[in-house]
């Protein structure tokens, strides 16, 4: 896929993302854009506002989380696919994430924070491919079962604030799914599905590089700024971030990402 021809800024090509609501073609957008990136075929230009909301496709339904169906014991197939199916509507939204943490703070931070950020944008990407494949060789696809629209509400919540943005959707969203990931990945080999184990697996190694990302990122920010990073990400998380942080936490995939324990512990309830 090629980008369209007015499209020559990192802004227009991340509102360009952003507003392409098909599935297959929005993974392709932020393929086709993180690659212009690499070829030095886009203006690290800022000229472009986001949307408030990304454009949605007519499926999945988008429901509040607390009448999402029960998804049952991950030992039948229907639990595995349901399982899938939620984590590749994760990985859709995180296409989306990504290239809003470019388009709407990008122009605060040095250029390698676009770099960071267009990797991390072109891996969700092929994440929410993976998953997509592999609920389809299940017999199923993205859009089949109901969603919810959690994830996108950070990003509403955190929209005014770029460290805002950076401790919750990747130091705490992000996170939380490297604590969960190994436990998943445990039941699906259990269940013999060892085809989507390693899939998970494979995911989980790329996430651990942009949890890394984005607490770089706030690091960087709050030492300009002259704060402890690790206080300062307690304030954000106390002020912007509706739910628990709750242990067990992974704190070797943790470490490896740089967000270490004086970052969490005292928000574990």
């Amino acid at each position: 896929m090629t980008l369209p021809v007015a499209i020559d800024s990192v802004g227009t090509a991340c509102a360009h993302v952003l507003l392409t609501p098909d599935p297959r073609n929005k993974l392709m957008a932020a393929r086709a854009v993180a690659r212009a990136w690499r070829l030095g075929q886009l203006a690290h230009r800022f000229d472009a506002a986001m949307p408030d909301r990304p454009a949605r496709p007519a499926v999945p339904e988008l429901l509040p989380p607390n009448q999402m169906p029960r998804r049952g014991k991950i030992g039948s197939e229907r639990a595995r696919i349901a399982m899938l199916h939620a984590l590749a509507h994760i990985e859709f939204v995180a296409i989306d994430l990504a290239f809003d943490m470019i388009g709407r703070f990008g122009g605060q931070f040095p250029t390698a924070f676009t770099g960071d950020w267009m990797q991390v944008g072109a891996e969700e990407a092929m994440h929410f491919a993976l998953l997509d494949r592999r609920l389809r060789q299940m017999g199923s696809f993205y859009g089949a079962l109901p969603a919810h629209d959690g994830l996108w509400q950070a990003a509403v919540e955190t929209a005014g604030d770029a460290l805002a943005r950076l401790a919750i959707v990747p130091m705490v969203l992000e996170a939380r799914a490297l604590d969960i990931t190994p436990a998943t990945i445990e039941r699906f080999e259990g269940a013999g599905d060892f085809a989507s184990a390693r899939m998970l697996g494979r995911i989980m190694t790329d996430e651990i590089r942009h949890v890394a990302a984005g607490t770089k990122w706030f690091c960087d920010a709050t030492r300009r700024m002259g704060v402890d990073p690790a206080n300062h990400y307690q304030i954000l998380v106390k002020r912007h971030f509706r739910g628990p942080v709750k242990p067990p936490f992974n704190d070797s995939a943790r470490r490896q990402a740089g967000l270490t324990r004086d970052f969490y512990v005292a928000l574990a309830t």
